[in-house]
């Protein structure tokens, strides 16, 4: 089965914890905090495996997770670090947060790798807190919560050429021909549900890569056949191949389906009509193709090379496959971006993120929420209590004991902060 869109929940490794500890040695008087650092949590890296070409393995695990680091130990000694989890994509993999819709990473070259999320730093030791006014502190860090976000992941294939047309013009049958590649071929609509790849061969030891994409049809760019699941596979290839019925075999006129499946292509995507394209006029074995043909290069009028095949006969075959390699070999191997931008970047002063934001509940209690705020809660000990008061001292130095009286909070107030409850104190 080929997968080429799944949604995965990604979640990197925790910290590690630090810990409390303190020397005990026969002849160290007052031995001092000994509690080493936790260790930092696994990332979770995607990584480029050539030998892949559909993202079948999301299709069975949706959810990655890496390893916590380890907590830190007596005698200074720090935990030890967690190994990232490293997911293998295919080439052309693209990665988009679903929240954002910001492109994480696209991955296309082989061994290529991403960090989609990071893991947590570990929670420094007791020894990290030692100072002349509190020489042997009770408290550690617990670690650092890793990163977690819900991710689409996307396949474009990296294909050199790409071939495109309307259903039932014979794109399966000319890959079949030209390539080991088998695709289920019928005289019906929508015989192939899944691009097909082929490596082709020429008589002269060249090669490249041919994707056969399913059939286009109008209306396809707005989400109308099965074609418009495939166009993001189009954008890849560094040559198009249009395959197009000359025959009319099924009563449409060459030349308008030339028309409409660009149309296609360019409401898709307006630069693809910049790639290199090669008409394959086939049929030509069927009666009625030759007049159609010299109809269609009348009305044609473009620079666009028309090469007359068969793909059943397989006549013609070798002129086409040869203007193929010919093109490819003065395009780069990736396609390039085909426009320069003329975008400018604007710098804006942006008010620094206090870190936190308050709400009230209907009951009543005072809600504290934040990124920040809530990766200090996570990192505290609650069960010592030198943890709790510098917990106490980050808030008011945030500013949220000032923001809390200005909202109206008087002492014995219900404050609430992610699964947990305080009491508001003057």
């Amino acid at each position: 089965m080929f997968v080429d869109q799944v949604s995965v929940y990604v979640k990197a490794g925790d910290g590690g914890n630090g810990l409390v500890a303190y020397r005990r040695e026969k002849y160290v008087p007052k031995g001092g905090p000994a509690g080493g650092d936790g260790g930092n949590g696994g990332d979770v890296i995607f990584k480029v495996d050539e030998g892949l070409n559909t993202l079948m393995d999301f299709r069975y695990n949706r959810h990655f997770k890496a390893k916590r680091g380890e907590n830190g130990m007596s005698k200074g000694q720090h935990g030890k670090n967690a190994e990232p989890l490293i997911v293998p994509v295919p080439p052309g993999t693209t990665v988009i947060d679903e929240d954002t819709d910001q492109v994480i990473a696209d991955l296309t070259t082989h061994d290529q790798e991403a960090i989609i999320v990071k893991g947590g730093r570990g929670g420094r030791g007791n020894t990290r807190f030692a100072s002349p006014r509190n020489p042997a502190p009770d408290f550690a860090e617990n670690g650092e919560p890793g990163q977690e976000r819900n991710i689409k992941v996307e396949l474009k294939l990296i294909a050199d050429v790409g071939l495109v047309g309307f259903p039932s013009v014979g794109k399966s049958t000319f890959l079949s021909v030209v390539s080991a590649a088998r695709p289920k071929i019928a005289d019906y609509h929508f015989t192939t549900l899944a691009p097909n790849l082929g490596v082709v061969e020429t008589g002269d030891q060249r090669s490249f890569v041919l994707a056969d994409l399913p059939g286009l049809i109008e209306g396809a760019h707005e989400g109308v056949g099965l074609g418009h699941q495939f166009l993001r596979h189009v954008e890849r290839t560094r040559v198009i191949i249009h395959v197009i019925d000359m025959a009319g075999t099924e009563g449409r006129d060459p030349y308008e389906d030339y028309v409409k499946i660009n149309q296609e292509l360019k409401e898709y995507d307006a630069k693809l009509m910049d790639r290199p394209q090669v008409i394959a006029a086939n049929k030509m074995d069927m009666p009625g193709a030759e007049e159609n043909l010299a109809d269609f290069k009348k009305q044609l009028g473009e620079d666009v090379s028309v090469y007359p095949i068969s793909a059943l006969t397989k006549e013609g075959l070798r002129d086409i496959l040869f203007a193929v390699a010919d093109l490819l070999d003065t395009i780069p191997k990736f396609a390039p971006k085909l426009e320069e931008t003329e975008e400018k970047v604007v710098y804006r002063y942006e008010k620094e993120d206090k870190g936190f934001k308050i709400t009230r509940d209907d009951d009543g209690a005072f809600v504290l929420s934040g990124i920040k705020i809530e990766k200090l809660f996570k990192m505290t000990d609650f069960n010592r209590d030198e943890a709790v008061q510098r917990f106490a001292r980050q808030l008011r130095t945030m500013g949220v004991d000032e923001e809390l009286r200005e909202r109206g909070a008087e002492d014995g107030d219900t404050i609430r902060l992610l699964d947990f409850e305080f009491e508001f104190v003057e």
